[in-house]
């Protein structure tokens, strides 16, 4: 009795592998697997104001460019630290399909004004468009946790690089020109 009750896990295992989906005995019913892209798609923005150097922007009207969304708040070290990296890839690939999204989001209340945001465009030599997430709501809908935080989608709006903090600007760079087909 003990050696019947010992068998019954493999005897069960075996056959509810036996059911599993896609497990057929049968050669002929066999279909090539459909693989789904595990990219996340990149979520629109939602909630963005005040755009500077740019009307507003969408996420499906930059279909066919590659786009870095970069999450920044003007009175974050780590975010000003990052802003000459950022203009320098703009102005490399802006003439050959790439655009850069700054989303604004404040982590306090001064940081909210409009004019100290474009204050701090001015003083950083940005050109590239910005808008303000004042009420987080694109911060949200991205699920961002970090200042800075760096994006990039692809030309199919697909997110396929991400990058929160300083750094990667050689990685960064490189997925770019990858995804441009250029030189980097």
């Amino acid at each position: 009795m003990r050696r019947f009750i010992a068998t019954l896990p493999v005897v069960a295992l075996a056959l509810a592998a036996s059911t599993l989906p896609g497990r057929t005995d049968d050669a002929t019913a066999t279909r090539p697997m459909q693989v789904a892209d595990a990219r996340p798609a990149a979520p629109e923005f939602s909630g963005l104001t005040n755009w500077q150097n740019s009307a507003p922007l969408t996420i499906a009207g930059l279909r066919g460019k590659v786009v870095l969304v970069n999450f920044w708040t003007y009175g974050c070290v780590n975010c000003v630290n990052t802003l000459p990296h950022v203009t320098q890839l703009y102005s490399k690939y802006r003439d050959k399909g790439f655009v850069v999204v700054g989303v604004h989001t404040p982590e306090f209340p001064f940081e909210r004004s409009t004019g100290n945001v474009q204050a701090a465009l001015k003083r950083h030599g940005i050109t590239y468009p910005v808008a303000q997430d004042n009420n987080s709501a694109t911060w949200n809908a991205w699920r961002n946790q970090y200042w800075p935080a760096q994006y990039i989608v692809d030309q199919t709006g697909r997110v396929v690089y991400s990058h929160a903090g300083e750094g990667a600007y050689d990685e960064i760079d490189r997925t770019v020109a990858k995804l441009l087909n250029v030189q980097s």
